[in-house]
């Protein structure tokens, strides 16, 4: 092993150390240094990052800046130690992460949603799915989050989730509304009845007695949304757009109702699991509806001027 993949490991163990995962990192940053043995060159230069990020042939620019940012973040840990390393510019490829609009899923259709997963055999499948729908309408928990838990996290005398390892390991927990610990504690009574020998300890079982998958449950979705018409050529809905409609409906009851939302917005940021609270700002943009409700709560304020 070559010192520049020694600093590699370190800066892996370091970002680590704080809660980060960095499984694509895990396998990139190696390559880079890889690249650059390769190249009989020890300090990194910009031309070389760049030429590296552009490896991968017949990919859309956007891949390549990714591998880039990765890259970058390593140098700029890189030069702290070694001066003469480059850092790589943020624009080399023109793309930056653009979030994709949201759709704004409406109760009717998250309850055609669910009436068509219920017809999914054999009956275990749709049982699950359709309170599988229901819980992410209700909580606006990550699909993995939901995939992920495990009996023992779902406590139906309090009405609380326990959502452990999420996005960057971090461990939460969230509270329900009475109306779907009712489901989730139906839901049990029936699983148990359909499965009374289960293979796991998960709390949702498919078909085969088994856990569910994110790619599964994502497949399952598409084919759903596309047979019922919710999902077409011109309109294409995410089954994670289910997490941003909760979010806005949050915000948008809040607005209504008269709430502090500046005070809210950590319990929010608290309660969807987001590590950095300007992932849950951007949610006051999301929504025209929202961002009315923004303009007259501004106009009512002394100087908030007219609508």
């Amino acid at each position: 092993m070559n010192e520049l993949h020694r600093h590699v490991e370190d800066y892996l163990r370091l970002r680590r150390s704080l809660g980060f995962k960095l499984r694509a990192h895990g396998h990139v940053l190696p390559q880079f240094a890889d690249y650059l043995e390769d190249a009989g060159v020890t300090t990194p230069t910009t031309v070389l990052a760049v030429s590296f990020a552009q490896l991968p042939a017949g990919v859309q620019p956007i891949q390549w800046a990714q591998r880039l940012t990765m890259v970058r973040g390593f140098t700029r840990y890189l030069k702290t130690i070694d001066p003469a390393t480059e850092v790589p510019p943020d624009d080399v490829f023109g793309a930056r992460y653009q979030r994709p609009t949201p759709y704004l899923w409406q109760e009717d259709e998250v309850l055609c949603l669910m009436e068509a997963a219920g017809k999914l055999q054999p009956p275990l499948r749709g049982l699950t799915y359709v309170t599988l729908f229901g819980l992410l309408w209700t909580t606006g928990m990550r699909i993995g989050e939901a995939v992920g838990l495990e009996r023992s996290d779902v406590d139906l005398t309090a009405g609380v989730l326990t959502i452990r390892e999420a996005k960057e390991g971090r461990s939460r927990l969230v509270p329900l509304e009475q109306s779907a610990t009712e489901a989730l504690a139906s839901y049990a009574v029936r699983r148990n009845r359909l499965c009374p020998a289960p293979k796991s300890t998960a709390f949702f079982l498919t078909n085969v007695e088994r856990t569910l998958t994110r790619g599964a449950v994502e497949s399952t979705f598409h084919q759903i949304a596309t047979a019922i018409g919710l999902r077409t050529e011109t309109k294409r809905p995410r089954i994670h757009d289910l997490r941003h409609a909760f979010a806005v409906r949050v915000l948008e009851s809040w607005y209504q109702s008269g709430v502090d939302v500046a005070t809210g917005m950590g319990l929010l940021a608290t309660y969807l699991g987001h590590v950095n609270p300007l992932n849950t700002y951007w949610y006051l943009s999301a929504s025209p509806e929202l961002i009315e409700l923004i303009a007259a709560r501004l106009g009512e304020r002394p100087g908030g001027g007219e609508r």
